[in-house]
């Protein structure tokens, strides 16, 4: 590992002798693959444009990111600016570096999107984003060359899983009741949860290796990457968002079909809601890294999965944004 870090120290310091000129262009596709983005993403695509597509980008998401999280306190491997004073920090990160989020993330989601539009641009758009996010990570200083490879690796695999069997998943889950749906969606959120406690656990009482200390404060707070926050949230997210979907299905489902007006009013009002449920309710309710603090945490991250799936679209039936399909 010493060896590949070596390397890719080597590598990042290259890249960065190009010149600041480059740090625009990269934060710019480090941002098109940032949890971020795909969180403005995913409700334009659920609410406007293609109902069924913006599912799929959420559920792929969560898998991926949840996955990463995982695997990341697995490795517990450092980040470039951590371990060299060489390499310049044009960001900062709290969480392990090994793999990288932004690389696996952008295959596992630009890929599902460029699979379910079936034209060669949208690969051909997909597999360009996806290297300059790669790229991106190196020149920003966030990722060793080996993080980002394993990312888009891991990304792909994740991505032939969601194509090979997703459509057989989503057939299943229609066929039950709405009643085995919600459990269902919560016995998948508790997994989450097991899997981050059971990825967290043998790393209790962690502190930050006082080697990399100095080199890490250089881009702002000394990072914490050891925490359950993450996959609460994801399952959180993960319960409100199918509850949401079974629930609006049982009464005729959701399609984007209107004009472009009502579309982007529809986002606009849409992510006004969960401006509101996510930054309110985490003014309101207690957090922390307890049983209390984490209990909220999922509350509130439901409730803006709910609300993404179900509780906008329901507005914009009430309000003639969108046209509530006849049962």
């Amino acid at each position: 590992m010493e060896t590949l870090i070596q390397i890719g120290i080597g590598w990042i310091i290259s890249l960065q002798s190009l010149g600041g000129w480059l740090e625009a262009p990269m934060q710019f596709f480090t941002f098109l693959g940032s949890e971020n983005f795909f969180y403005l993403v995913l409700p334009l695509i659920y609410w406007s444009i293609d109902s069924a597509l913006g599912l799929r980008v959420g559920f792929i998401l969560v898998t991926s990111a949840t996955l990463n999280s995982v695997i990341k306190l697995w490795f517990a491997d450092p980040r470039p600016y951590w371990v060299s004073d060489k390499v310049i920090p044009f960001s900062a990160e709290n969480s392990f570096g090994v793999p990288s989020g932004h690389a696996q993330n952008a295959v596992s989601v630009w890929g599902i999107i460029a699979s379910s539009i079936r034209k060669p641009w949208a690969w051909v758009m997909a597999v360009v984003i996806i290297l300059f996010v790669g790229f991106s990570r190196w020149y920003l200083g966030m990722h060793f060359v080996h993080d980002g490879v394993l990312g888009w690796v891991i990304g792909i695999i994740v991505l032939w899983l969601f194509i090979r069997f997703s459509d057989a998943v989503v057939a299943w889950f229609k066929g039950q009741n709405f009643r085995s749906q919600i459990l269902l969606a919560f016995i998948a959120s508790l997994v989450l949860v097991g899997l981050g406690w059971l990825s967290v656990l043998p790393l209790e009482g962690y502190t930050f290796p006082a080697e990399w200390r100095e080199n890490a404060l250089r881009a702002g707070p000394l990072p914490d990457p050891v925490s359950m926050e993450g996959f609460v949230s994801s399952a959180g997210t993960l319960f409100g968002l199918t509850v949401g979907v079974g629930w609006l299905a049982s009464r005729g489902g959701y399609q984007t079909e209107g004009s472009v007006v009502k579309r982007a009013l529809r986002y606009v009002v849409g992510l006004i809601g969960v401006i509101l449920f996510l930054r309110g309710l985490d003014v309101i309710f207690p957090a922390g890294e307890d049983f209390v603090g984490f209990f909220f945490r999922y509350v509130r991250y439901g409730v803006v999965g709910f609300w993404i799936s179900a509780g906008a679209p329901f507005l914009f039936f009430h309000f003639k944004l969108a046209r509530q399909p006849k049962m």
